[in-house]
């Protein structure tokens, strides 16, 4: 008898409707000079956006390693910055250090927010595509809609009625989502040793702007070909009584070379359509990256996909794709 074929475990959608909370931080920026200032402090090109747009950038060092993911909501009279993952406090502390006097720049302190992603959200909670826009108090709330159904809260703020009926996603179910779409997280892969473009992040990085903060790191690597490691999800289903797959573990080929490492683990018990497994994102080093399984410590086998969001690093004129 053929056995029947194991569900794909990355087949896997969040119950619908739903909605996911994750802790965020929001920095007020006012002033006639606040997108040239943050258009030189981000990946995004910001200074010709318009008011009402929401773009996705980075905070990054001046080394190019990755501080932050944000997003800018720009307005009439300057932007929010929402630090979506990260240390929100620590970014608000750079770019006060390097805020001048001579700049036409407020810069506000940073709020605790609450930001939700809505799985088939109602229509009264949707924001218009590219658009962010404001909760009116007909809404019983003050916060924002932005794209791709994701609503911002102030942490004292009531929640909207019509958010309140939207069932919460478990802890288990948050972290599934995350390493299903490869979304990064800090320390795990979110840190001062990684770059946008290694985290599928080149969406929101600008190569032809201006100067700013990382520009020369990061047009390097764009231009030579220079990412060494690329983000990966996996999947295992490790043996009773063996090995289990650990954040910081080693990777290696079949051949036994070095191959990266493991930054996240999620343990799946079992259910009547799914065997117990472990998923989890990792850095694959460019040369491991045609490998379709790499071993953990103890000879557990990974087997690797690319996630769902994941963007491929660009390559300019001074390398080739095919190079390793």
């Amino acid at each position: 008898m053929t056995p029947h074929p194991q569900p794909d475990p990355w087949a896997w959608q969040p119950p619908r409707p739903s909605r996911l909370q994750q802790p965020a931080v929001l920095i007020r920026l006012e002033g006639a000079d606040t997108l040239r200032f943050l258009h030189g402090q981000t990946s995004q090109d910001l200074e010709r956006a318009r008011s009402g747009q929401c773009l996705a950038t980075c905070c990054i060092s001046p080394t190019g390693r990755l501080r932050a993911l944000a997003e800018v909501l720009v307005d009439g009279a300057g932007a929010w910055l929402l630090v979506s993952a990260g240390d929100g406090g620590a970014v608000h502390q750079a770019l006060d250090r390097v805020l001048f006097p001579a700049d036409q720049v407020v810069l506000g302190a940073p709020q605790p927010v609450r930001l939700f992603t809505l799985f088939e959200a109602p229509g009264p909670l949707l924001a218009p595509t590219g658009q962010w826009q404001p909760l009116g108090a007909a809404d019983g709330a003050e916060g924002f809609l932005l794209p791709g159904g994701r609503m911002v809260l102030p942490a004292e703020t009531p929640e909207p009625e019509a958010l309140q009926a939207l069932p919460a996603l478990s802890a288990a179910e948050a972290e599934r989502w995350r390493l299903q779409g490869g979304h990064p997280a800090a320390p795990a892969e979110i840190n001062e040793e990684v770059n946008p473009f290694e985290l599928g992040l080149a969406g929101r990085v600008s190569l032809s702007k201006g100067c700013y903060v990382g520009q020369e790191t990061l047009a390097k690597l764009a231009t030579y070909d220079g990412v060494k490691q690329q983000l990966r999800r996996w999947v295992c289903t490790p043996p009773a009584g063996g090995p289990l797959p650990l954040p910081g573990g080693s990777l290696h080929t079949p051949a036994g070379d070095r191959a990266g490492r493991i930054t996240s683990c999620l343990e799946l018990p079992a259910t009547a359509q799914q065997p117990a497994c472990w998923l989890g994102l990792a850095l694959v080093r460019r040369q491991a990256l045609a490998e379709a399984c790499l071993q953990a410590e103890g000879g557990l086998e990974l087997a690797l996909s690319i996630p769902e969001a994941f963007v491929t690093p660009p390559v300019g004129a001074g390398g080739g794709a095919g190079k390793l």
